[in-house]
């Protein structure tokens, strides 16, 4: 037997921005936004740690903080 990957799903429900009051597309594309940039800024913000702390943690914070938020509420549904 095989081992599948499965797809990451994201729901967000309570939402004003469209009628049914529930978002799937954009949280997912935005949590698969969100992975990427951080298999990239959590290293690079790791090595700027060492030497500017506060540079290194708005790096690594970058994928939480303006990622996922843009992305995600970029789509509507």
């Amino acid at each position: 037997m095989g081992v599948g990957i499965g797809v990451p799903i994201c729901i967000e429900c309570g939402t004003h921005s469209n009628p049914c009051r529930c978002k799937v597309v954009g949280p997912t594309l935005g949590f698969l936004a969100f992975a990427v940039a951080a298999v990239v800024e959590w290293p690079v913000g790791a090595l700027v740690f060492c030497f500017r702390h506060h540079k290194g943690r708005r790096i690594m914070a970058h994928p939480a903080t303006v990622v996922y938020p843009s992305v995600s509420n970029a789509v509507p549904i």
